[in-house]
């Protein structure tokens, strides 16, 4: 029972202290400057291609002829 004891109070302790500072280094980390570009180019990859199929590039055009 000592062993539950020392965990449940180590976890009660200085785990909660360490994913709060986990939780807040992520808010920090998204809303760091120069972020905005790279979190705008994720949300849009996905229209990227919209109006015309992507070019086909020569290292994947290679690896279909070695198949």
């Amino acid at each position: 029972m000592e062993r539950y004891t020392f965990l449940r109070q180590l976890a009660d302790s200085w785990v909660l202290l360490a994913l709060t500072l986990v939780f807040i280094g992520v808010i920090l980390f998204v809303w760091r400057p120069g972020a905005r570009r790279q979190q705008r180019d994720a949300a849009e990859s996905i229209f990227r291609n919209e109006t015309k199929p992507a070019p086909e590039d020569r290292d994947a055009k290679d690896r279909k002829e070695v198949d």
